[in-house]
């Protein structure tokens, strides 16, 4: 069966989608310092942290030398120290990379896990409950990050770019996070969980480790020149001659897809079928009230419009995101 599997009503979905919702959770918080600490990132991770500078937010992967995704991380930088948002199940493979990697003379890294967590403000209008929280100073642009200093404790908030599943971040200890969500529900946001988040993620068709994400997988099988995962330019990196290589010379044999099932039906297993052939696995389901969308892994020459047989039901392959006509249709 899929990896991940969310069941959602429409209203619930349209909040998250349309409105303004604010969600906390507890991913693994580590923070890599000390006067070296550019270089090593810049070394270690998939996308470029040293041309956007201090006060930036990207999103990237550490790989193996082999250049497959170890585990994936929202970077924020601040004044040449940076805070990694790694998935939970992904801690200890991140801690085991930067300690191995990371020369202690120029960069060290510090595990915040137990006292930190993070605020994900979601929906077409999460940035104007933003604005009307009055929490200031606030970052500038997109894939900015500033840093306020509350009676909690120091945030740093970042505002995401326009292909993220967010439309902004909060990390920071917990009673930080707990006084930046209180000023958003006060602006006029809901209150979400987990599940709306991914959700979110699902719909903007990202990746999540342990699902579309395993320690096969290639950076670019996973979308991650649409979503701006990798630089081609920065220079070297672990695992960069495989993802160069690809880039430059040839092209993955899969890619991650949308699905939408047009009826409710279970699913009987996470095959995807094309005639007499296996073609992909379905990774992650939202079903909602009366259809499914889902995400799966599968051929590169399976395209877009494809009528498919994925987990025992009829289904349309489509690109990704999924846009609005595909989830109100």
């Amino acid at each position: 069966m899929p990896s991940v599997e969310l069941r959602l009503d429409r209203a619930r979905l349209g909040a998250v989608r349309d409105r303004a919702v604010v969600v906390t959770t507890a991913p693994a918080t580590l923070r890599v310092e000390g006067p070296g600490a550019v270089d090593c990132m810049q070394g270690l991770l998939t996308n470029d942290v040293a041309k956007p500078g201090d006060g930036s937010m990207v999103y990237g992967a550490l790989l193996t030398p082999k250049g497959m995704i170890v585990v994936d991380a929202w970077v924020l930088r601040e004044s040449g120290s940076f805070t990694l948002l790694v998935p939970p199940r992904g801690r200890e493979q991140a801690l085991e990379v930067l300690r191995r990697t990371l020369p202690p003379r120029l960069a060290r890294v510090s595990d915040l896990t137990a006292t930190d967590r993070a605020a994900w403000l979601l929906g077409a209008h999460g940035f104007e409950s933003l604005i009307r929280s009055g929490l200031a100073p606030l970052p500038e642009s997109c894939g900015r990050v500033t840093r306020l200093d509350t009676t909690g404790g120091a945030l740093r908030v970042a505002i995401a770019t326009e292909t993220a599943p967010f439309t902004a971040v909060a990390s920071g200890p917990v009673a930080a996070i707990e006084r930046f969500a209180t000023a958003l529900t006060g602006a006029g946001a809901g209150v979400g969980d987990p599940a709306d988040l991914e959700a979110s993620r699902m719909l903007r068709g990202w990746p999540a480790l342990g699902a579309e994400i395993d320690e096969r997988t290639l950076p670019q099988e996973v979308r991650y020149d649409e979503l701006g995962g990798v630089s081609y330019t920065k220079g070297c990196y672990t695992g960069q001659e495989t993802v160069a290589r690809l880039h430059f010379r040839g092209h993955t044999n899969r890619e991650l897809r949308g699905l939408i099932w047009r009826e409710p039906a279970p699913l009987s297993d996470d095959m995807v079928r094309h005639g007499e052939r296996d073609v992909g696995t379905v990774r992650s389901v939202l079903a909602l009230d009366d259809r499914r969308l889902g995400l799966a892994v599968m051929r590169r020459d399976v395209s877009a419009g494809t009528q498919v047989v994925a987990g025992g039901q009829p289904a349309t392959v489509v690109g990704l995101p999924f846009a609005a006509v595909d989830v109100d249709a």
